[in-house]
């Protein structure tokens, strides 16, 4: 396991962990990204453009997920990524690993059903730090209304290449999310501009993508018009919340 060690300014400890919360609940555009993805090429640079233009465009947290990577090259990259989503009002998040979180200076970490418990990564990161869970069920929604998490993820919506083996809920979990759901979520899986709209309608908020943004010639355009979705199916003032 890697040695968490912290410096001022990494640690993000300008943002407290009400400040967090709240622009998890004022955003709308997720960006899931492994440190190497790139349009014309692999290597930081085409990552940290591809990012930033997305961050242009309208995306307001960014998790970094890569789990083939060594250590030190999550933190370095969530550690770039991190300065850009500051610059931008933005929150970043890593996968799976509180401790990659913590000496990164991320914002937060995203667990899974499979993961650390959340009352672990939160014992793990602290009260300032915020936490993601992603569900896949009515069952795993339910559950995630007592734990500490600050958000959930809710899908996969559509069949996704990303997650080839898990099915589809489709968007009658989103509907029971929009009912049910304690906490913020993001719906998740398949999403792009063609489907937000619906996606939307079924009560969703919020989205969270991949490749509708990272295989996108524009990204800051995809972002764009994924916004845009949103914001035609719900038109209140809160879409495209506040910068904070």
């Amino acid at each position: 396991m890697l040695s968490v060690t912290m410096s001022p300014m990494a640690s993000g400890a300008q943002r407290t962990g009400d400040e967090r919360r709240a622009r998890v609940r004022a955003a709308r555009l997720y960006l899931v990204i492994e440190p190497h993805t790139g349009r014309s090429g692999t290597g930081e640079s085409s990552t940290d453009d591809l990012v930033a233009e997305a961050l242009a465009g309208g995306v307001d947290l960014v998790q970094v997920r890569d789990k083939h990577a060594r250590e030190a090259e999550v933190v370095a990259a969530a550690r770039r990524l991190a300065r850009l989503c500051r610059d931008h009002g933005a929150l970043l998040v890593v996968n799976d690993r509180p401790d990659l979180a913590l000496a990164a200076g991320a914002d937060g970490v995203h667990v899974g059903q499979d993961d650390a418990p959340v009352a672990e990564a939160r014992r793990a990161v602290g009260p300032d730090l915020v936490i993601g869970l992603s569900t896949h069920s009515p069952e795993e929604i339910d559950a995630a209304a007592a734990s500490p998490a600050d958000y959930i993820a809710v899908g996969p919506v559509y069949r996704t290449a990303t997650k080839p083996a898990l099915e589809p809920v489709g968007l009658e979990l989103v509907r029971y999310a929009a009912a049910h759901a304690r906490h913020p979520f993001f719906a998740i899986g398949g999403i792009d501009a063609s489907r937000v709209r619906d996606v939307a309608d079924a009560g969703a908020e919020r989205i969270a993508v991949v490749r509708a943004i990272q295989d996108a010639e524009d990204p800051r355009a995809a972002a764009r018009a994924l916004r845009a979705g949103l914001k035609r199916s719900c038109p209140r003032e809160a879409v495209g919340g506040p910068a904070l």
